[in-house]
């Protein structure tokens, strides 16, 4: 509603508002009035998003999800800040700041929660056991990866096995955030 009151104080035309999303009925703004449009924004405790900030936002849940989900289990003891860098081209304070500012948490908690999307995956199809789950996802050790487990599940991995609803549990992966 502040955005909404904000975009119309511009006169601005606002076609749509919802959470992190606007449409204008305006398609060519000048340079000025986006200018104008960010300081408003910022004032009121929000960012405008261009679409290369999106795109690097999906590159980044992407490049997480690949490394996570479908590479080689003995490369997963990396260095998160390098490789993304390396990857996308940015400074990881960088990536990290607008990934938390977009997405609403942080990068970090954002690798987490996939791990443990994989996690509950390897714990579904039963092939594994947690010590060579936990090494094959780059824990130092079980007990860590059942604290993450248990901090973001709010159960321990045997207890979630034990329970037979994995399935249950598990999120889609672009509905992780």
């Amino acid at each position: 509603m502040v955005v909404k009151q904000a975009l119309e104080a511009l006169n601005l035309n606002p076609e749509r508002v919802s959470l992190g999303e606007v449409q204008l009925k305006e398609t060519n703004l000048s340079k000025e009035q986006y200018l104008h449009l960010d300081k408003v924004l910022i004032d009121l405790g929000f960012e405008r998003i261009d679409d290369q900030k999106a795109r690097l936002i999906e590159a980044i849940k992407n490049k997480v999800i690949q490394l996570i989900h479908h590479s080689n289990p003995s490369d997963r003891k990396f260095n998160w800040s390098t490789i993304l860098s390396e990857e996308l081209h940015y400074e990881y304070n960088y990536l990290s700041n607008l990934f938390s500012s977009v997405v609403g948490i942080t990068l970090e908690q954002y690798i987490i929660r996939q791990k443990i999307e994989r996690v509950k995956e390897l714990l579904f199809y039963d092939e594994l056991n947690l010590s060579e789950i936990a090494n094959s996802m780059g824990y130092s050790s079980v007990a860590h990866l059942s604290g993450q487990f248990k901090k973001v599940t709010g159960l321990t991995p045997s207890e979630l096995k034990k329970s037979r609803s994995i399935d249950q549990q598990r999120k889609p992966l672009d509905g992780i955030s």
